[in-house]
């Protein structure tokens, strides 16, 4: 990848954002903090997942899946395509 590339999600009142780094890592962040990163590695898909908590119990899953040989991300949100 030749930059950044940066997926806003909005999860409730939560804002997340996947980042596939330019390196070629995967990071989910929450509210402009770190949550998970994996790093480059040839094994596929880079995963990475959070479970982000809402108003009263409420949950929702954030799930980034990111395949370097093709250059594809995939987000869910409680198993619901994001982006494909």
């Amino acid at each position: 990848m030749d930059s950044d590339r940066t997926l806003a999600v909005a999860v409730g009142h939560k804002s997340a954002q996947v980042v596939v780094t330019e390196d070629g890592g995967l990071e989910l962040w929450l509210d402009g903090c770190l949550r998970k990163r994996r790093e480059p590695s040839v094994r596929e898909p880079l995963y990475v997942w959070t479970n982000v908590e809402l108003h009263w119990e409420e949950h929702r899953y954030v799930e980034a899946r990111y395949w370097p040989s093709g250059n594809r991300l995939e987000v869910t949100v409680n198993g619901a395509p994001v982006i494909v």
